[in-house]
């Protein structure tokens, strides 16, 4: 699988149309995900940390015809309760995709991977 990054046209009319490259869904999807309270950091497949410039890496994007699906994976904060957090995940980056690009979210899949010790959040990034 090759590196290539994608773009996706939304609202095609005579004035021309707008693409919007994977990357930004994918920076809009995690700036969303972080905002959530009680979220640590969005991890990349492998399970290694990735700074907040680079968390687009975590990002799995399936897009096509005017929807995507979205597959994240983040580690939640010790002492937040996982559901609700995963939860309110899905509805804050669901919202925030679909207002900023106008494609519908189908689903917004969330894998938690672990928990964000205190300890582990000072010594990191």
């Amino acid at each position: 699988m090759g590196d290539t990054k994608k773009e996706y046209v939304v609202r095609p009319d005579e004035k021309g149309s707008i693409n919007i490259s994977e990357d930004v869904v994918a920076a809009i999807a995690v700036s969303a995900a972080l905002e959530v309270e009680g979220v640590g950091e969005v991890v990349q497949n492998s399970g290694s940390y990735l700074s907040k410039k680079n968390a687009v890496k975590g990002v799995k994007l399936t897009i096509g015809d005017g929807s995507v699906i979205v597959d994240l994976q983040i580690m939640v904060k010790y002492g937040q309760p996982i559901p609700q957090v995963a939860q309110n995940v899905q509805d804050a980056v669901a919202n925030a995709v679909e207002s900023m690009t106008e494609l519908k979210v189908c689903q917004v899949n969330v894998r938690i991977s672990g928990v964000l010790f205190q300890d582990n959040a000072a010594s990191g990034q």
